[in-house]
């Protein structure tokens, strides 16, 4: 019985990182408070739930605000870019709601099409941003690419965002939760698809083997 409560015993690991995931989401959600700052925040919490709360390497914290560092010029980049693109549709579709019969039908139609596919090159494109050095027109290229492809995957993904929205909505304490557990679920697919554009060892300068984490 003891042996349960030992530092190393499954329960007390699984404590931990539940722990790790609640002050990473308070985190997140403090960095996020600017606005222009989501993508930044968004890449690191996305490094560091795969990096650390999956693939326990390295030190939690440390890890997240260095990948919010190294990533923060493009990531602020890329956030100010969907901002203006969800502006326009904002404004686009409530112009086509001005509109009447079959054009108001099409108009909202079109805009609500668009909006859905910037909803899921959003959706890839900082967790691209975690993983790849490319940039900014490739990052949106290749999650644009990525998003279509896996387009089952996406949906789920989206479906997993959904959920933990309607769940902030229902049981408002869940926040404090939702940003990891949302990362850590869509994570077990995200990742299935990176590793499928990767190659199975990387060998520096020297001929050895680097530790790449993201393909154990």
């Amino acid at each position: 019985m003891a042996n349960i409560f030992n530092y190393d015993s499954p329960i007390i690991a699984a404590i931990n990182k539940i722990a790790d995931m609640v002050i990473l989401s308070i985190l997140y959600l403090i960095l996020c408070i600017p606005i222009v700052t989501i993508g930044p925040a968004t890449t690191a919490l996305y490094y560091t739930i795969v990096k650390n709360i999956r693939k326990e390497r390295s030190y939690t914290y440390k890890e997240f605000f260095k990948s919010f560092k190294s990533n923060f010029k493009q990531g602020f980049s890329v956030t100010l870019i969907f901002l203006v693109m969800y502006f326009v549709l904002y404004i686009d579709i409530k112009f086509a709601q001005t509109l009447t019969g079959t054009q108001q039908s099409i108009f909202i139609g079109i805009f609500l099409g668009i909006l859905i596919i910037v909803i899921a090159v959003n959706l890839y494109i900082f967790p691209y941003l975690s993983r790849f050095e490319v940039k900014i027109k490739q990052l949106f290229k290749n999650s644009f690419y990525l998003a279509l492809k896996h387009f089952p995957s996406t949906i789920l993904m989206n479906l997993i965002l959904l959920a933990s929205i309607y769940l902030i909505y229902i049981s408002p304490f869940a926040i404090i939760i939702a940003p990891s557990l949302v990362i850590l679920l869509q994570s077990y697919l995200m990742e299935r698809i990176f590793k499928k554009y990767m190659p199975n060892n990387s060998n520096d300068q020297d001929g050895q083997v680097t530790d790449e984490w993201y393909l154990d």
